[in-house]
């Protein structure tokens, strides 16, 4: 190789690195919970920005834990859904660039699962 072939190599190879360095990026992880707080294995978790844009998915695994990994920095929207129930959107989440942020998602109870109160 010639000194100039060197060169350019090593000046693109830096221009690569740089531009790689803009681009924030981290990740979404969490846990998908039942009312009773136990872990909710194949959950599919849904998230998106908060502007709607970007949807993603992806299941929990059997200790209920679930990861989006190398997303862009920026404030996403996350729910969950098994067993016929959604959670409720937790909005407003922000992945920020080197970072893992950590999340719980909450299914309700089971319509069908009775309350009793007493006085």
């Amino acid at each position: 190789m010639t000194k100039q072939t060197v060169f350019l190599a090593t000046i693109t190879l830096a221009l690569s690195a740089t531009l790689a360095a803009h681009v924030a990026i981290g990740t979404m992880a969490g846990t998908v919970v039942d009312a009773h707080g136990k872990p909710v294995s194949g959950a599919t978790v849904t998230m998106q920005t908060s502007w709607g844009d970007h949807p993603d998915a992806t299941h929990t695994d059997a200790q209920g834990h679930f990861a989006f990994p190398r997303h862009r920095a920026g404030q996403y929207d996350l729910r969950a859904y098994a067993n016929g129930m959604f959670s409720e959107w937790t909005k407003r989440v922000y992945i920020r660039a080197g970072r893992t942020t950590e999340v719980t998602l909450r299914l309700p109870p089971p319509a069908d699962e009775s309350v009793l109160v007493t006085k």
